[in-house]
C-alpha cells in the first residue's frame, strides 16, 4: 500500500475514529486503526466491538492495500509531524513507513484481514434528522445517564419514535431527563436503548449544522448513524427500558414561574461555598412572591431571594445544586415553570407542551437559619 494525504486530513480522520479504539483489550487488534486503500478512497476504521466508526479522508492512492496500525502511536506520530503532505508506504512484512518532509518513521503493522469488520446493518427506512437537532437533544439529556456500569440500562438512553415524534429519555436514579421533537416525515414506531457513550461520541463528531442531516438506521441489535463521510455503528443495550411514565405525575401542590438565568446564577453562586466532593444541598423556600435560596458549609453561607410568580402552597425543599444546574442549562426558554408536591416528592420542570421534562429527586436537609 502507498498513499499520500495532507497531515490535517489524516489527523482529522484519526481523531474522528479514535473514539472507537479499545484502550485495553485481550484482542490487541482492536487497539488499532485500519487504514484501507483498497477502493477509490482512503478509509479509516476503529472498532472496539461495541462501537465502530469509519470515515473517509481525501488523499491519493498510489498503490492499493490495507494495514492495521496501533492507534495511539499512529495518532502521536501524525500529531507531531509538520503541516505538510504525509506518505504511507507498507511493505510485504507489514512494516509501514511514514514520511513527511525530513521525518521518517517505520512502524510495525498488522494485516488488514485481522481487523474485525463493522457489523452489517441494512440501510433501509432511515430516520432523517438535522445534525443540529440531534446534537441539541443529546446535549439536553446526556447528563443524567448513570456513569456506573452496575445498571447497564441506566448507562443508556431510550431512543423512541412514536406518532412521528422523537423522544430521548435518560435517568440515573436521582433524576430523569426527557426531550421530545417533532419529525418532518412519517416513521414507523421504534423503541431502542442506545449506550450513552455512543450518543455522546456522535454528538461530538457531528457539526451541529442545521442545514446538514444525519440518517439513523436500526436493527434488533444495532444502531447506525451516517453523516458527511462518516459512519458510526453501535450495539444496542438489550432489555426493556424503565416505565418512565409511571414515575411522572401532573399533580402538584405548588407551581412557580421563574427567570431561568437568575435561578442558575444564584445556584452557581451557592456552589462557591461548597468544597469539591461535599454533598451540601441548596434549600429552596417558596413563598408567595419569591423564593429564598440558602446553602451553608464550613466555608460560609449564602442567603438570596429571587422574585417568582407562584400558585399553591408554600414549600421548603432541598436539592443537589448540580442536578438543578444541569437541568436548567439544558432549557432554552427565558422563564421556566417548576412543579412541586411536597418536600419529599420530586420536583418537575417542564413546558406546557412537554417538549422537555426534568424530574429531580429532593434531598434531606437540616434547617439553615
Amino acid at each position: 500500500m502507498k498513499i499520500k494525504c495532507l497531515k490535517s486530513e489524516i489527523l482529522n480522520g484519526i481523531q474522528t475514529v479514535y473514539k472507537a479504539v479499545s484502550v485495553k483489550s485481550s484482542m490487541s487488534i482492536i487497539e488499532c486503526i485500519l487504514v484501507d486503500a483498497e477502493n477509490d478512497r482512503i478509509k479509516l476504521t476503529a472498532n472496539n466491538m461495541e462501537l465502530g466508526i469509519e470515515t473517509y479522508i481525501n488523499g491519493e492512492i498510489i498503490e492499493k492495500g490495507e494495514i492495521a496500525l496501533e492507534a495511539r502511536i499512529l495518532q502521536e506520530i501524525i500529531r507531531h509531524l509538520p503541516e505538510s503532505e504525509v506518505t504511507f508506504t507498507t511493505d510485504d512484512n507489514n512494516i509501514t513507513t511514514i514520511t513527511c518532509e525530513k521525518s521518517k518513521f517505520n512502524i510495525v503493522g498488522r494485516p488488514g484481514d485481522d481487523f474485525p469488520a463493522l457489523p452489517d446493518v441494512e440501510k433501509k427506512n432511515p430516520l432523517t434528522i438535522s445534525q443540529f437537532t440531534l446534537k441539541e437533544i443529546v446535549r439536553q439529556t446526556i447528563f443524567s445517564i448513570s456513569e456506573s456500569e452496575t445498571n447497564k440500562m441506566m448507562s443508556g438512553e431510550l431512543f423512541e419514535i412514536s406518532n412521528n415524534k422523537l423522544r430521548l429519555v435518560s435517568l440515573d436514579g436521582h433524576r430523569i431527563s426527557i426531550r421530545k421533537v417533532d419529525l418532518k416525515n412519517d416513521y414507523d414506531d421504534i423503541k431502542v436503548v442506545v449506550p450513552g457513550k455512543t450518543l455522546s461520541e456522535v454528538s461530538k463528531i457531528i457539526s451541529g449544522d442545521n442545514d446538514k442531516d444525519i440518517d439513523v438506521f436500526f436493527t434488533d441489535k444495532h444502531i447506525l448513524f451516517e453523516f458527511d463521510d462518516t459512519t458510526v455503528v453501535s450495539r444496542l443495550i438489550e432489555g426493556e427500558y424503565f416505565k418512565v411514565e409511571q414515575m411522572l405525575s401532573n399533580d402538584y401542590e405548588t407551581k412557580f414561574n421563574i427567570n431561568k438565568k437568575n435561578f442558575i446564577e444564584c445556584i452557581e453562586r451557592s456552589t462557591l461555598l461548597v468544597k469539591e466532593g461535599d454533598k451540601k444541598p441548596i434549600i429552596i423556600d417558596v413563598t408567595d412572591e419569591s423564593i429564598e435560596l440558602k446553602i451553608s458549609s464550613t466555608i460560609g453561607s449564602l442567603d438570596e431571594f429571587i422574585d417568582i410568580e407562584k400558585e399553591g402552597r408554600d414549600i421548603k425543599i432541598g436539592f443537589n445544586p448540580k442536578f438543578l444546574i444541569d437541568a436548567l442549562k439544558a432549557i432554552d426558554e427565558e422563564t421556566i415553570d417548576v412543579y412541586m408536591v411536597n418536600s419529599k416528592a420530586p420536583c418537575i420542570i417542564r413546558d406546557e407542551e412537554e417538549n422537555y421534562i426534568y424530574l429531580i429527586l429532593p434531598v434531606n436537609f437540616t434547617t439553615v437559619d
